[in-house]
């Protein structure tokens, strides 16, 4: 049962983060960010991180999306106009994406644990303190990952944000 319930939180949280990239309207993609914040705090949910599925929940989808929907509302986003492919940037864009690919799967291969898989979360983490040293330590490189991901992310948003002059 806890395999069907996994399998339907990870679609819905993908099918969300889909559609959030797919979305032309700022305020359907934060809302659609939402929906994919929950099923991402229902899977930690499953896996026995309750402190971590609550501060998803509260941190994320309650703080942080309800701010991106006041800049979105005060901001007078409209829906985004179609724009020409550029046939050049695509094909840059994917090389640079195959070449960061390429980086971190040799970097892993570096690695001496990256072969193998993390190691599992045993006993009960309802302490912070517990949460924080397995961060630290044991989960250091996937949490350095996610700090990149988000400065990329950020720097994305900037750059998409800018009005193209007419």
């Amino acid at each position: 049962m806890t395999a069907l319930f996994f399998w339907f939180f990870a679609a819905i949280m993908l099918g969300f983060a889909c559609a959030v990239v797919c979305n032309r309207n700022p305020v359907a993609s934060a809302l659609s960010l939402v929906i994919s914040f929950a099923g991402l705090a229902a899977l930690f949910v499953l896996l026995d991180a309750y402190f971590l599925g609550v501060i998803q929940v509260l941190v994320y989808a309650g703080a942080v999306m309800v701010l991106f929907l006041f800049i979105i509302m005060l901001l007078d986003l409209k829906a985004e106009e179609r724009r020409k492919f550029n046939t050049s940037v695509i094909i840059g864009g994917l090389v640079v994406a195959a070449a960061f690919v390429a980086e971190l799967c040799a970097v892993i291969e570096e690695l001496p644990f990256g072969n193998r898989t993390f190691p599992v979360i045993h006993g009960n983490l309802q302490d912070v303190q517990n949460v924080g040293a397995l961060l630290f330590s044991s989960y250091n490189l996937p949490f350095q990952v996610v700090g990149v991901l988000l400065l990329v992310a950020t720097i994305g948003v900037v750059i998409l944000s800018k009005r193209e002059l007419k």
